[in-house]
């Protein structure tokens, strides 16, 4: 018996689109001699659609593709469809067995996450009750995402007769998710028994990346079949008993897993809201040049518009490396130097400042001239404008609001400073677009004589292990401190971390790669008197 996962890109709120992508793979699916489609969760509408799903006319608008679907569909395939299903019970995330022209059957997801980017219990009402049907001579039963990472839905599945368990999914990628999704899946084949059919969709949806990686698990808990991650597609599982045969994929290492999940995210951002091109700002330093890379490499070099815009404090090198990093990616260069703009700022300031020392003022007056500029060639250009920051510096508030962090999205938001390095070297592994004495210099923001951010801030490779015990893992200031990090250096990255917090809500959106963002995964107060590094001497 031969199984269709379809590992799809799909966008939240194209409902006809979705069905289109929907129909054309249970057409190809037919024509290969599959009995059985199974597509990702909330299929239909995209995921997650958020508050689109209290709108009546937008569950309605899904009910109605669906019922389309059903009479467009092969009838002799049985197709699982995720859809937001709005009944006299309530409304739920909902899977559709669409056989013969109909709908068949619904399962209602029973366990609603609400936690992480999660909140499912916002929007949806919780199901109860199994769905077992029958295909082939085999019954299959249905989970959706969330139900196995919880006891009791894939047992009751397989109570009610289940031979194989459907998962279909909207898991978001982060570090090393693959391996707990297997965990996850092992963990209810030991208490249900059955072998599974996991289905994961793949693309970028605003923070949120899908990788796919889908996968077969067998009776004994061993996967025994496993698409590739960050591709869409069709792919067959040939079932036998208990177990399967099917694709065998390596799924990427950690940093080409994220390197894949930044060029995906950048480049479905960019096509599903149809802006026309990117700008960012090259300064010559680590974080742009890997920026300008994935923007390359997610959009093709005639998209992207890099624009170094010199001050007095820029040092040759950088103007000559930035030079360098074009001529290799091809892309379009622009020179705009900011010191007239920013000298006609400080001279119209001049007798409000009068008597007072140049000091961070100066600098941001710097950065905001340059965020200016880019804005302008964004409006007047239809194009985006990608901001550079990494998440080291979103932590601390190294960055300076209508500066550096103008802009649409933010690519390496949620990437720490020492993986920017790491992330660099992966991309010249691949092709040397990277000048190497870009990565080799000390980094800067160039604001002032001879500055390197170590000035400002405690060394990268001790920054970032305080902000992942702190920002990910939410570890007090004592127990960082026990970690083995100095007590005056762990209060003072916390209290700039959480000084900050009106800056992040301020910044654009990017990427989330990590188990913990600066988004939907960290709700931080702004007004707050909680001051979490005072239990320390």
């Amino acid at each position: 018996m031969k199984l269709g996962i379809a590992q799809l890109n799909l966008t939240v709120g194209d409902i006809a689109g979705n069905a289109a992508k929907l129909l054309a793979a249970a057409n190809e699916a037919h024509a290969a001699g599959a009995s059985l489609l199974l597509t990702p969760e909330m299929s239909i509408c995209g995921y997650p659609a958020e508050d689109l799903v209290l709108r009546r006319d937008f569950t309605a608008a899904c009910a109605a593709a669906v019922e389309q679907l059903a009479a467009d569909a092969p009838s002799d395939l049985a197709l699982i469809v995720g859809y937001p299903e709005r009944s006299d019970d309530g409304l739920f995330n909902a899977a559709a067995l669409l056989r013969n022209g109909k709908i068949e059957t619904v399962y209602r997801k029973h366990h609603l996450p609400n936690h992480s980017v999660f909140d499912e219990q916002r929007v949806f009402d919780s199901g109860d009750a199994p769905c077992v049907f029958a295909c082939g001579g085999v019954n299959f039963g249905l989970n959706i995402c969330g139900d196995i990472w919880e006891p009791g839905p894939a047992a009751r599945a397989m109570e009610a007769g289940a031979d194989w368990l459907l998962v279909p999914n909207a898991s978001p990628y982060h570090l090393n998710k693959e391996r707990e999704r297997v965990a996850v899946a092992r963990s209810r084949q030991l208490e249900a028994g059955l072998p599974i059919l996991y289905a994961n969709m793949v693309g970028g949806q605003d923070e949120l990346v899908f990788d796919g990686a889908s996968f077969a698990m067998n009776a004994d808990g061993d996967v025994v079949a496993q698409c590739p991650a960050w591709q869409a597609g069709l792919f067959y599982v040939d079932l036998v008993g208990d177990t399967c045969t099917g694709p065998q994929h390596a799924l990427p290492g950690e940093e080409a897993a994220v390197y894949d999940a930044l060029v995906l995210a950048v480049r479905d951002y960019f096509g599903k809201n149809g802006f026309r091109g990117a700008h960012l700002g090259l300064s010559g330093g680590i974080d742009s040049a890997l920026t300008l890379a994935i923007a390359v490499d997610a959009l093709g070099a005639d998209k992207v518009h890099a624009v170094m815009m010199p001050s007095d404090y820029t040092a040759s090198i950088s103007v000559e490396d930035s030079r360098d990093m074009v001529k290799r990616l091809g892309v379009r260069y622009s020179e705009i130097a900011i010191k007239p703009i920013f000298d006609a700022f400080v001279g119209q300031l001049a007798g409000e400042f009068a008597g007072l020392a140049a000091d961070t003022t100066e600098e941001n007056l710097q950065a905001r001239t340059r965020g200016t500029l880019l804005m302008a060639l964004s409006n007047k250009f239809g194009s985006l404008v990608l901001t550079t920051g990494n998440k080291s510096e979103m932590a601390v508030g190294y960055a300076t609001l209508y500066g550096d962090m103008a802009g649409g999205f933010a690519v390496l938001k949620d990437v720490a400073k020492t993986r920017v390095y790491r992330l660099a070297n992966y991309r010249n592994s691949l092709s040397q677009v990277i000048p190497q004495r870009i990565i080799d210099r000390p980094p800067s923001a160039e604001l002032r004589p001879d500055q390197t951010d170590q000035d400002s801030l405690p060394p990268y490779e001790v920054l970032d292990p305080i902000l992942a015990a702190y920002v990910e893992r939410d570890l007090s200031a004592r127990d960082i401190v026990a970690l083995g990090f100095d007590a005056a250096t762990v209060k003072k990255v916390i209290r700039l971390v959480d000084l900050a917090e009106y800056k992040r809500r301020q910044a654009a959106p990017g990427p989330r790669i990590t188990p913990r963002n600066f988004g939907k995964d960290r709700r931080y107060p702004i007004t707050s008197k909680y001051r979490p590094e005072g239990d320390l001497p």
